[in-house]
Parts: structure tokens; C-alpha cells; sequence
């Protein structure tokens, strides 16, 4: 999908450029304290509307539906990785 960029898991040493986080399965304010200096975009089902709320309020960067992160890959992640350039 993005041959260019490697994907790690949050186990990794090395700051990520990006963090991609699904909603439904991590803790939006856990997830903005540990990553502050860095892009955040966060995913769940459109129907999850407390979970994107929490999101937004947390301060990540985007926030979109799942089939959004899928259908609009490229153009959702390309913005946010210009910033850290």
C-alpha cells in the first residue's frame, strides 16, 4: 500500500514518523501524551461516534472513518508526514 514507508508496531525504539492508531483498541489520551511531537491519525468504524469524539478531544491530527483510512490512504497520510519534514 505505501511501499515507501516501514510499519512498525508500538514496540519499536525509534521514534515513528506517523502514528496510525485504530480507536476502538487503544486509549486516544494514552496514545496523544506518549506521542506528543508527533502526527497522529486515528481510525474506527464510522458508526464509533464516542470513540472519534475522543479522538478529536485527545488532539490527534486526523480522525477518519476505517473505510476513509482505506479508500483515501495516500491523501490522508501525505499531509501529515509533510509536517514532520
Amino acid at each position: 500500500m505505501l511501499p515507501e514507508h516501514r510499519f512498525q508496531t508500538a514496540d519499536g525504539i525509534d521514534p515513528p514518523d506517523l502514528v496510525i492508531a485504530d480507536i476502538a483498541r487503544i486509549d486516544a489520551n494514552d496514545v496523544a501524551d506518549n506521542y506528543p511531537e508527533v502526527p497522529i491519525l486515528g481510525y474506527t468504524n464510522h458508526t464509533d461516534t464516542s470513540g472519534l469524539r475522543r479522538a478529536h478531544a485527545a488532539g490527534f491530527d486526523q480522525v477518519v472513518a476505517k473505510s476513509a483510512l482505506f479508500e483515501r490512504t495516500r491523501e490522508l497520510i501525505d499531509p501529515l508526514l509533510a509536517s514532520v519534514e
